[in-house]
């Protein structure tokens, strides 16, 4: 490995953007922020910015495959995939399925990771499985055949058959049992989220109050405000700083002014940009599939063939970043924040990515002044140029 010095206009540091400097990248990790140019290789990015890698906590697929497909190929093809969107870590998500089935995804990601991968690909900081303890009313594109009640011996199942790796559950606060789950399931090293669900304000926040700390691409299959019963984004529009709320931002899932609404009612810092990406990112327009169920992608949404409901989307994070900055409802720094260290902290793997500081992975991207991703970086070598 080397030494060398990156030169830029602008660098994204954990609490402030240092304008112009050198940014040291030493044998594969971050250095220290330097004013003067150091006696080393200068890698010269003038005209650009240097941002963490971007994290994306809550995506199924990419090109063509999916986390449910079960197979460690898929999981693999999908990690080398998003390094194409400035993606460098992420929780390889699952969707509402049997049992067995989300065992065999879950033993698939282990499998992967513990197999390692020579090809660079992007760093799975754990596993968030979405479903199955969803309820029927804001089911989504989630299969209603297995929704069930939460249990923690359903989720050490999972956590058994992922070695370890599950790091975040959903569940609908309305279910009997679900306080004692989210404490359980916190007390054990699992971040609890809420979602699909038709949950009471009440409800969601006694959820909160056992420890739960994410809502699910908040307004998008959830109970939502009404001013006599606040519902699930009463709840996660006045949890400010105890809750983070996901986002999913390309225009369709979210109107622009609802996603502002957020990012002003919770601050910037406490929403996490998402894709929920499916497996027909980075492909045509044409018919897919989220997990059992019958997908066409058109028109930039991917809906189910019965019903036309939303069914994830095809968005890329590199086009989220920019987004909210175009909408006029993020500032530079904020939408680079809510793509990096809101959502590490969200899923408590802010320790692992999401920041550049000395000692971390040297992940980042190289950025336009319009915040268009130029290059992707990984432990210090640059793995994708966008063309």
């Amino acid at each position: 490995m080397s030494t060398y010095a990156i030169k830029a206009d602008a660098f994204y540091l954990p609490t402030r953007v240092a304008r112009g400097g050198y940014l040291m990248v030493e044998d594969g990790v971050f250095g220290e922020y330097v004013t003067e140019a150091p006696d080393c290789e200068i890698r010269d990015y003038s005209g650009h910015e240097i941002a963490p890698g971007y994290v994306d906590t809550h995506i199924h697929g990419f090109d063509n495959h999916d986390i449910m497909d079960c197979e460690s190929e898929s999981v693999a093809i999908v990690s080398r995939g998003i390094l194409r969107n400035g993606v460098t870590s992420y929780l390889p998500t699952t969707l509402t399925a049997s049992t067995e089935q989300l065992e065999r995804a879950c033993a698939s990601v282990a499998e992967y990771v513990e197999a390692g991968d020579e090809t660079p690909h992007a760093r799975i900081q754990g596993i968030f499985l979405e479903g199955p303890f969803f309820t029927e009313k804001y089911k989504g594109a989630q299969n209603p055949a297995y929704l069930s009640a939460p249990t923690m011996e359903k989720l050490n199942d999972w956590q058994t058959a992922a070695h370890g790796l599950v790091k975040k559950i959903a569940v609908a606060p309305e279910y009997d049992g679900a306080v004692e789950f989210t404490a359980e399931a916190v007390k054990s090293g699992v971040v609890v989220a809420l979602g699909h669900s038709a949950a009471t304000c009440e409800q969601a926040q006694a959820c909160l109050d056992a420890g739960a700390k994410v809502f699910v691409h908040t307004y998008n299959g959830m109970s939502g405000l009404h001013h006599r019963e606040p519902g699930m984004v009463g709840a996660a529009l006045s949890s400010q700083d105890k809750s983070f709320s996901e986002l999913i931002c390309d225009g369709h899932h979210v109107n622009p002014i609802s996603a502002g609404i957020v990012m002003h009612a919770k601050g910037h810092e406490h929403v996490a940009l998402i894709t929920d990406c499916m497996c027909a990112g980075g492909m045509p327009d044409g018919d897919y599939f989220l997990g059992e169920l019958p997908v066409v992608v058109a028109g930039g949404t991917a809906r189910l063939k019965d019903g036309g409901s939303l069914a994830g989307s095809i968005l890329n994070m590199k086009d989220a970043v920019k987004n909210v900055y175009e909408w006029g409802i993020a500032t530079k720094a904020e939408a680079v924040y809510m793509a990096t260290q809101a959502p590490a902290e969200a899923n408590d793997i802010a320790d692992e990515c999401g920041s550049i500081r000395p000692g971390r992975n040297a992940d980042f991207v190289v950025l336009n002044h319009d915040l268009s991703l130029v290059e992707t970086y990984l432990g210090g070598e640059s793995v994708y140029v966008e063309k």
